[in-house]
């Protein structure tokens, strides 16, 4: 069986890629006077994490320079808006101001100078990511402050069409993809099974018989 897929769509990874550059320049510009340097951001699935700030993990093959990764989980984009990831963009570029201008604590850890500029842009430091969660720890998570200033600038960066256009499956999707993926086959003369794709021709070794697909 052959998957079709649409030739004519646009360059994904430019646009995806490009829109977080739009968006991470924008918020720059908004909330730290366009003083952060520049980044590569990459799309990363590492377990729990919404995202990470890993301090000069690139470095130019002809330059030398040494840049920061910024890596979102698009595991955690699904079933979340625009204004609630970016502010996952925003919170990693807190530990870009930090890594530039203040001083950086131990690997991971969210300290109260991270977590007084979250305040003063319009983000809550928690680790449950609701209110009343610790605002200090090693993993940490925030809440958007309704009226506060990441809160208005995001309304400014929307209003002028801007969106971001891809996330992960969701967990039943990708369950749902992966029974799919494992269709059942019977031999009729010999109840030999095996698993495959759906809608292949399977013969079975023992009986030369063709195999009969289960039903879902």
């Amino acid at each position: 069986m052959s998957t079709s897929y649409d030739t004519a769509m646009p360059l994904i990874t430019q646009v995806e890629y490009q829109a977080f550059q739009e968006a991470y320049d924008f918020f720059n510009r908004a909330l730290f006077g366009d003083s952060l340097p520049q980044v590569l951001v990459t799309l990363q699935r590492r377990g729990r994490s919404y995202g990470y700030l890993a301090p000069e993990r690139f470095t130019g093959r002809h330059n030398g320079t040494a840049v920061h990764e910024l890596a979102l989980n698009p595991d955690h984009f699904t079933g979340r808006s625009d204004r609630e990831i970016l502010s996952t963009l925003v919170h990693e570029q807190v530990h870009v101001w930090q890594q530039t201008y203040g001083t950086p604590p131990r690997r991971g850890y969210h300290d109260r100078q991270w977590g007084a500029k979250m305040l003063e842009i319009g983000l809550h430091p928690s680790h449950t990511g609701l209110p009343g969660g610790k605002r200090t720890g090693q993993h940490m998570s925030h809440y958007i402050l309704s009226g506060g200033v990441y809160d208005i600038d995001y309304d400014r960066l929307a209003h002028t069409g801007f969106t971001l256009h891809w996330e992960s499956l969701s967990d039943e999707a990708q369950r749902r993809a992966k029974r799919a993926s494992k269709t059942k086959y019977t031999c009729p003369q010999c109840g030999l099974n095996a698993w495959a794709r759906p809608a292949v021709s399977l013969l079975c070794g023992d009986c030369g018989t063709t195999m009969t697909e289960e039903p879902a």
